[in-house]
């Protein structure tokens, strides 16, 4: 089962209760991949209510061993409005772009030592060609992920007997 955005995670354990098959939660995915490649202190980037409820920070500091910093309150409220204002409605503006490195610059500063893209269109404005931080886009790495899953069930099923 998968849950296409990474808000909608903060759900993720309720919704899993109710079925019996696997849940891939996007937390997981991202978290595995930070650790991967040796990163402690990455910065959030999401909405609101994904940077400032506990349910993403708190998973990855528990299951992966990792604390997340989030930007001071004006850039979380920057970031979000950006992700609602313009980029659902598929605007990308230069201004934005740069009020986004501006606050991953102010985290590297504070500590940070690697960029997390957690809202699915946030990789519409930036990616790794705007910072020289590694950047962890956390839609790609979920459906990365998801065709992963499918091809290994894929390939169990054609491995079992008629």
């Amino acid at each position: 089962m998968l849950i296409c955005t990474n808000t909608m995670h903060m759900i993720a354990n309720e919704v899993s209760a109710h079925f019996d098959i696997p849940l891939i939660h996007i937390v997981d995915v991202t978290g595995r991949a930070l650790n991967a490649a040796g990163m402690k202190r990455p910065l959030l980037l999401a909405t609101r209510y994904t940077m400032e409820e506990g349910f993403y920070r708190d998973r990855l500091e528990a299951a992966h061993g990792m604390s997340a910093m989030v930007p001071d309150a004006a850039d979380r409220q920057a970031v979000h409005d950006i992700i609602f204002d313009e980029l659902c409605c598929g605007i990308v503006r230069d201004a934005s772009r740069e009020a986004y490195v501006g606050t991953i610059d102010k985290a590297k500063a504070a500590g940070c030592d690697s960029v997390i893209l957690g809202c699915t269109e946030i990789g519409l404005l930036i990616g790794p060609a705007d910072t020289d931080l590694p950047v962890f886009d956390s839609t790609k790495l979920y459906a990365a992920a998801a065709v992963d899953f499918a091809c290994a069930e894929d390939q169990d099923r054609l491995r079992e007997p008629a």
